[in-house]
C-alpha cells in the first residue's frame, strides 16, 4: 500500500506553483492530500493537482501542522516570513525561491548531479539536522551535469559559458513586462520598465536598469554559488555569464569546454548523454528553448570548435532546457530524497 503523505504547496499560482503541480501529480507523491496556499491576492482560486482541483488557501501560523512536506514555490518574501512555522510542525521544507540559501543548516540541493558524483568526499546531503533544502538553480544543475560527464573524457582544462535567461525565471511580473514591452514598441509607445527599468523586448542585456525589482547580477552569482556547492569541489571551475534574453521560456546555454586530450566526438555525445540529458545529432534540428517547452530533458548538442568532425580537445556544447519543468522536477527529486529520512521522522 503507497504511503501516504500531506503536502502543501505555497505560492500554488506562481510559475513555478503550477508547474510543480504537474510534476507531482506525475510523481511518486501523486496520491497525496494537497494543500494549496497563496497570498491574499490569489486566494479562493481553482487550481487543479493531478485530477483533483482545490482552492487556494490563505496561510496561517497552523496551516502546516500535519503536512510532510512544504514546497515554498511563490516570493521570497512569503518564504521568509511562512517557513519557521512549517519547520516547527516537523514538515520537511523544499525552498524553490532561494530565499533561505544562507540560513544556518540549510543546504542547496541537486539531486541528478549528487546521485552521480556518488557520496564525492566534501558532498554535503540532507541529514538529521537539515531544516530545509533549497532546490539547486536550474542553470547550475545543467552546467554541473554535463561538466560531471565530460569529465570522464579526461580532465577539463577550461570551461566557461554564456547563459541566455528568460523572462519566466523571475515570475509572472516579469513575463507580463516583456509582453507590454512587445506590444507597446510595435505600436510606438512608451515602454513599461517597473520590473527591468530596461528595455528587454528585442533586447540582450548583459545589467538591469539601477531601479529594476530583480538583479541579473545578483542571478549570476547565484548560478556560479549553487554549481560551486554543488561540486563539492569535484568539478572543474567554469566561467559564466548571465544575459537577459527576449524570450518567454527555456535557457540557452552555449558551454565551451577544453579537454588536456584530444577525443572524437561520437565519445563526447556517449559521455553526456544519459538520464536527463538527450543528445541531438548534428543533422537533426538544434534544441532551441521552444523546442524544449514541456520536455523534462536537456536538450544538448555538440561540435568541435573549428566545426571538423576529427578528434579535438575544444568542444561547443549547446544546451536548453525549460527552465519551469527543470525547477520542478529538481524540487521533486529533492522532496524524494527527503522522503527516505522522514519514516524514522529524521528530518525535523
Amino acid at each position: 500500500m503507497p504511503e501516504q503523505y500531506k503536502i502543501a504547496i505555497v505560492g500554488a499560482a506562481s510559475l513555478r506553483g503550477k508547474e510543480l503541480n504537474e510534476a507531482l501529480a506525475e510523481s511518486p507523491f501523486s496520491g497525496a492530500d494537497f494543500l494549496l496556499m497563496d497570498d491574499e491576492e490569489q486566494l479562493g482560486q481553482l487550481e487543479s493537482v493531478g485530477d483533483e482541483v482545490a482552492f487556494i488557501q490563505t496561510i496561517e501560523p497552523g496551516s502546516f501542522q500535519g503536512v510532510d512536506f512544504v514546497f515554498f514555490a511563490g516570493s521570497e518574501e512569503i518564504t521568509r516570513r511562512h517557513w519557521k512555522n512549517a519547520q516547527r510542525a516537523g514538515a520537511s521544507i523544499i525552498d524553490l525561491t532561494s530565499s533561505l540559501e544562507g540560513e544556518p543548516g540549510v543546504l542547496v540541493c541537486g539531486p541528478w548531479v549528487q546521485t552521480e558524483m556518488d557520496s564525492a568526499p566534501g558532498q554535503a546531503l540532507p541529514g538529521l539536522e537539515t531544516p530545509a533544502v533549497v532546490s539547486a538553480h536550474p542553470a547550475s544543475v545543467i552546467l554541473a551535469l554535463l561538466l560531471l560527464r565530460m569529465q570522464e573524457l579526461g580532465k577539463i582544462r577550461a570551461a566557461s559559458a554564456t547563459i541566455l535567461e528568460p523572462a519566466s525565471q523571475y515570475g509572472r511580473a516579469a513575463m507580463d513586462e516583456l509582453h507590454q514591452q512587445t506590444i507597446s514598441l510595435l505600436n510606438f509607445q512608451s515602454l513599461p520598465k517597473a520590473v527591468y527599468d530596461a528595455q528587454v523586448a528585442f533586447n540582450l542585456l548583459p545589467v538591469f536598469g539601477e531601479a529594476a525589482k530583480i538583479s541579473l547580477a545578483g542571478s549570476e552569482a547565484r548560478i556560479r554559488r549553487h554549481y560551486e556547492l554543488l561540486s563539492s569541489g569535484q568539478l572543474p571551475e567554469v566561467a559564466v555569464q548571465l544575459i537577459q534574453a527576449p524570450v518567454f521560456h527555456g535557457y540557452g546555454i552555449s558551454l565551451a569546454v577544453r579537454l588536456d586530450q584530444p577525443v572524437i566526438p561520437e565519445h563526447v555525445e556517449a559521455a553526456l548523454g544519459g538520464e536527463h540529458v538527450d543528445v541531438l545529432p548534428g543533422d537533426s534540428d538544434p534544441p532551441t528553448n521552444l523546442s524544449t517547452a514541456g520536455q523534462p530533458d536537456i536538450l544538448v548538442r555538440i561540435r568541435t570548435q573549428d566545426g571538423a568532425e576529427t578528434e579535438s580537445d575544444s568542444f561547443w556544447i549547446w544546451a536548453a532546457a525549460d527552465n519551469l519543468k527543470l525547477t520542478a522536477l529538481n524540487a521533486l527529486a529533492c522532496a524524494l530524497e527527503l522522503r527516505k529520512l522522514r519514516p524514522q521522522g529524521k528530518v525535523q
